[in-house]
This record gives C-alpha cells, sequence and structure tokens, in this order.
C-alpha cells in the first residue's frame, strides 16, 4: 500500500467520524428541545386532569345534596306567655335558600290553654320561622278547642307573644252559637276571642 493511498484511508476515517458527530450534534440538539416541550406537556396535562378532577368533585356533591327532610317531626316548646305547645307534622323540609323557614306538610299544633285545655291548629301546609318564631298555617285551617270549633283559609301562632291571628274568612261555632267573620285572634291564653270585619253571629238560646 502506497502512502498516497493510506492519506486517503485516513480522510475517508475522518469524514466518517465528522458525520458521526455532526449526527450526535444534532441529535442532542433536537433532544434538548424535545424533552423540556415532552415534560412541559406531561405537567400541563396533570394540570387539566387535576383542575378537571377538582370541578367534577365540587359539582357531584350539589347535585347528591337534597334539602333536609325530617319525616313526622316533632317540635315542642313554651310560647310568650308560657304555654306548652307542640307542633307535629306529617314531613318538615328546610328551605334551602332560607335555612331560617322550614316547610310544613300537614302540619298541626297544640297549645295549652289552661288545666286538661287545648287549642288545636290543623292545616295542609304550614312554614315555620325560626328568626321571628312564627307558625303560618294555610291551606285550610282547622281551629278546635272544648268549646268552639272554626274553619279559616290562614292562621299565624306567634310563640313570642302567644298570640294567634287569622285572616281570611271564619266560620263556625261556639259555646254561644255560629259566628262567620273575616278574621280573628285570640287572646288572654284562649280566653278572649275577638272576630273582625262582617261579623254575623246566631245566638242560640239555651
Amino acid at each position: 500500500m502506497t502512502a498516497s493511498s493510506l492519506t486517503f484511508a485516513s480522510q475517508g476515517l475522518r469524514r466518517r467520524d465528522i458525520q458521526r458527530w455532526r449526527l450526535r450534534s444534532r441529535l442532542i440538539r433536537a433532544l434538548r428541545i424535545l424533552l423540556p416541550a415532552l415534560i412541559a406537556a406531561i405537567f400541563i396535562g396533570l394540570g387539566v386532569q387535576v383542575v378537571l378532577h377538582t370541578l367534577a368533585s365540587g359539582a357531584e356533591p350539589a347535585e347528591a345534596e337534597g334539602p333536609i327532610r325530617l319525616l313526622n317531626p316533632r317540635f315542642v316548646g313554651r310560647d310568650g306567655k308560657g304555654r306548652a305547645f307542640v307542633l307535629t307534622a306529617e314531613a318538615a323540609v328546610r328551605d334551602r335558600r332560607d335555612f331560617q323557614r322550614v316547610i310544613l306538610y300537614r302540619p298541626a299544633v297544640s297549645i295549652e290553654e289552661g288545666a286538661n285545655s287545648l287549642t288545636r291548629l290543623a292545616s295542609a301546609k304550614g312554614v315555620y320561622h325560626e328568626g321571628t318564631r312564627r307558625l303560618v298555617l294555610d291551606g285550610g285551617v282547622r281551629l278546635a278547642s272544648p268549646q268552639s270549633a272554626f274553619d279559616t283559609a290562614a292562621s299565624v301562632y306567634d310563640t313570642r307573644s302567644g298570640e294567634l291571628i287569622g285572616s281570611g274568612p271564619i266560620q263556625g261555632s261556639g259555646s254561644l252559637g255560629e259566628i262567620n267573620a273575616k278574621s280573628y285572634g285570640v287572646y288572654e291564653e284562649g280566653g278572649r276571642l275577638v272576630f273582625k270585619g262582617g261579623v254575623r253571629a246566631r245566638i242560640d238560646s239555651k
């Protein structure tokens, strides 16, 4: 082998080495760009998954949550006049928009008027306001006591003052006879029943 052939062989080897070095350099540059981009894409994907999971977990309880509902509730207390009262219902649901309001279905309240004497009110629906401690009965109210029985459109029992007030037409019978009026009020622990507005009465003679 001559010296010229050796020179050509060594130059060919150098060219191949330079080409391999250039390929490695390009590969390293490409990896330096691709690897950070791939890592960033992985972190972005994880972040998106965390956000979606948080939103989904936050939405699920809201859908699962429902109004607080009690079956056959029973509330016992005393009004402002010291009289014991018992409030019952077929069901009670706390208003989700106003937690001070308790919606009652077929409520009934018994108010102690004295020894062995109760005034009882029952209606189709009602609302108890915990803030004002007022019980509003609606949907046809039946008022009954040992001496009388009346039907009226609506009644409000204020447990703070102990007063019972009705609005709307009222009709029924008491110890004296039949009475019709537009409103009524019960005062003095049930000892005074006041009728107002177009009062008509038929007094039974004894």
